[in-house]
C-alpha cells in the first residue's frame, strides 16, 4: 500500500498543518485516514494501545457523520473506550464485563468532534471504567509506553496518549477525573489539558454538577491543535445545570501572543506528599526556563487543608464510582458486579461506595467548597502554580499495587497510595481549575516528565498562552528534542 506521505513529514505536521493541506486540496480526508491506519498497524503490535479500529470509517471518512468542512477537515482522531459514546460501535471500557457492549447513541461531546471536522477511526484502550493509573490487566490487555515497553503509560487515558506519542495521529480523546488526560501525557511526552468546569459537555450521562471531578479533553503534539480543539468542541448540551462559559476571543488566536509577565508560584510540598529529588530538580530547571522568558517565579506552597482535600477526593471516587458500576451492573440484570468478569479492586470499591450516605457526601462537599476557595485565594497574588505532574517514577509493567488487580484489602490504603504518587493533579478536579501537562522534563529512566501548571478557574487561556511562548522558545523541541523508541517513523517497514 503506497501512503500519502514517508512518516518524518507525517510527523512534521500536526493536526492543523494536516488540515490546511487538505482544504489546499493536497490531501484528503480518506488519505490521512489509510495514513494513521497504517500507523496503527506498525506500533500497535508492540504498545496494545488501540483495542478497534473502524475499518469502514477509514474507507470512508464520511461515513459517520464526519464534517468535513469543519477546521480539521478530516483528521484522523481516536476516541478513548470511556465517556463519550458512539452509536451502533461498542464501547468496553476497559472491562470483561462490558465486552459486547454496543452504543445506542452518540453523546453531546461526540457530535462536536465529529462536527468539528475530526475523524474518528478508532477505540483507545483504557483500565476497567477509568479507575486505575494503568492499563494493565493482562487478561484483558497490557498498554504499554513507546519510551520503553517495560514501562507503563500511566492512566487512565492509556492508548490515546501512547497513540500520540508514537506518532500515530496527532491528537487523540481523553477524560480527567483526578489526572487522567495529564499524567498519561506526562509519562509518555505529550501535551494534557484538563479544562476548567464549564468546557466541554459530559452530557447525557452526567454533568458539571453531577459528576463533580470528571472531564474530557484531549492530549496533542502543539498547542495551536489544543487550542483550537477547545474552541471547536467546547459548548453544553442543552439544558445543562451549569453555565457553560465562553472566553472573549478564540484560543486559537489567543496563542499567537505572549502573556504579559505572570506571577508563577514553584511548588512540590503538598501536605504529605513531596516530589523524588530528580523531579525537584527538574522542576526548578523549567521555573528557571519560565524566569528567562520574564516571569516573576519563587517557591510558594498553597495554604491548603491538604489532608482534608485528598479525604474527601477519596469519598468522592468512592461513592461516584459506586454509583456509576451500579448503573452498569443494573442495565445487565446483576445485583453485584461477578467476580469473575470485575477486577477485584473495583469490587472492593464499589463495595465501599455503594451506602454512602448524604451526611457523607455533604461533608465531603463542604470540603471541596473550602479547598476551591482556598484556592481561589491563592490565585489572587499569583497567576500559575508549577509542579511536576507525578510524584514518584512512572512505573514499570507489573507494579500491580496502582492496579485493580491489586489484592490490597484496604480500599482506603490503596487510595492512599495513589495519591503519593499522583499527589499534584486531582485537587484540580476538585476545584474545577484547569491544568496543562506540558513534556518539558525527562525521568532518570528515560522516559518524559510532564511539567503541570494550574490557574484559576476559567484561566484556560492563560494557560494555553503560556504554553505556546514556552514552545515557541524552546523551537518546538518538546521533550528536549527526542522521540520515543517505538515509533512509526522507526518502524523496520520503513514507509
Amino acid at each position: 500500500m503506497t501512503l500519502a506521505m514517508g512518516w518524518d513529514e507525517w510527523c512534521a505536521h500536526d493536526a492543523t498543518a494536516l488540515a490546511a493541506r487538505v482544504r489546499a486540496g493536497e490531501l484528503t480526508p480518506a488519505e490521512l485516514a489509510a495514513q494513521a491506519a497504517a500507523g496503527v498497524a506498525l506500533v500497535n503490535p508492540s504498545l496494545s494501545a488501540v483495542v478497534e479500529l473502524f475499518e469502514d470509517v477509514v474507507a470512508d471518512p464520511l461515513r459517520d457523520g464526519m464534517n468535513p468542512g469543519g477546521p480539521f477537515a478530516g483528521v484522523p482522531y481516536l476516541l478513548k473506550d470511556l465517556g463519550p459514546t458512539m452509536r451502533g460501535r461498542l464501547q468496553e471500557m476497559g472491562s470483561r464485563l462490558m465486552r459486547g457492549n454496543r452504543a445506542a447513541a452518540d453523546t453531546w461531546l461526540t457530535g462536536r468532534i465529529r462536527e468539528a471536522g475530526l475523524n474518528i477511526i478508532g477505540r483507545t484502550t483504557t483500565p476497567e471504567f477509568g479507575c486505575c493509573s494503568s492499563a494493565e490487566n493482562p487478561a484483558v490487555y497490557v498498554t504499554r509506553n513507546p519510551w520503553n515497553p517495560g514501562y507503563t503509560t500511566n492512566g487512565s487515558s492509556a492508548g490515546s496518549s501512547a497513540m500520540v506519542a508514537a506518532g500515530v495521529v496527532p491528537m487523540a480523546h481523553a477524560t480527567d477525573g483526578g489526572g487522567s488526560i495529564r499524567i498519561p501525557a506526562g509519562a509518555t511526552g505529550g501535551i494534557g489539558l484538563k479544562p476548567s468546569r464549564g468546557v466541554f459537555s459530559i452530557a447525557p450521562g452526567a454533568s458539571d454538577l453531577t459528576g463533580l471531578v470528571s472531564t474530557q479533553g484531549c492530549i496533542t503534539r502543539s498547542v495551536r491543535d489544543m487550542a483550537l480543539y477547545v474552541d471547536s468542541c467546547r459548548g453544553g448540551a442543552p439544558g445543562e445545570f451549569m453555565p457553560y462559559w465562553m472566553p472573549p476571543g478564540p484560543y486559537a488566536a489567543l496563542v499567537a501572543r505572549d502573556p504579559s509577565p505572570l506571577r508563577i508560584a514553584v511548588s512540590h510540598e503538598w501536605g504529605d506528599y513531596h516530589a523524588a529529588p530528580h523531579f525537584v530538580a527538574e522542576l526548578e530547571r523549567v521555573a528557571h526556563l519560565l524566569e528567562s522568558l520574564g516571569h516573576h517565579v519563587e517557591w510558594v506552597v498553597p495554604e491548603i487543608d491538604f489532608r482534608a482535600a485528598f479525604a474527601a477526593q477519596t469519598t468522592c471516587y468512592i461513592s461516584n464510582f459506586a454509583q456509576t458500576v451500579n448503573n452498569l451492573i443494573g442495565a445487565l440484570g446483576l445485583e453485584r458486579p461477578p467476580a469473575d468478569l470485575v477486577e477485584p479492586m473495583n469490587i472492593r470499591i464499589w463495595e465501599a461506595g455503594l451506602h454512602t450516605s448524604f451526611t457523607e457526601r455533604a461533608r465531603m462537599q463542604a470540603v471541596f467548597n473550602a479547598t476551591a476557595r482556598a484556592f481561589g485565594t491563592f490565585f489572587e497574588a499569583w497567576d500559575i502554580i508549577l509542579t511536576p505532574i507525578t510524584a514518584k517514577p512512572t512505573p514499570v509493567i507489573g507494579t500491580t499495587e496502582y492496579l485493580t488487580i491489586s489484592d490490597n484489602p484496604d480500599v482506603l490504603d490503596w487510595f492512599g497510595n495513589l495519591w503519593r504518587n499522583f499527589a499534584y493533579t486531582p485537587l484540580a478536579n476538585l476545584c474545577g481549575i484547569p491544568g496543562i501537562s506540558l513534556p518539558l522534563a525527562m525521568q532518570e529512566s528515560g522516559l518524559p516528565l510532564g511539567i503541570q501548571a494550574l490557574a484559576r478557574q476559567a484561566d484556560d487561556g492563560r494557560l494555553l498562552q503560556l504554553a505556546a511562548q514556552v514552545e515557541r522558545a524552546i523551537g518546538g523541541a518538546w521533550n528536549l528534542g527526542q522521540r520515543p523508541g517505538i515509533h512509526v517513523t522507526r518502524a523496520p517497514t520503513g514507509d
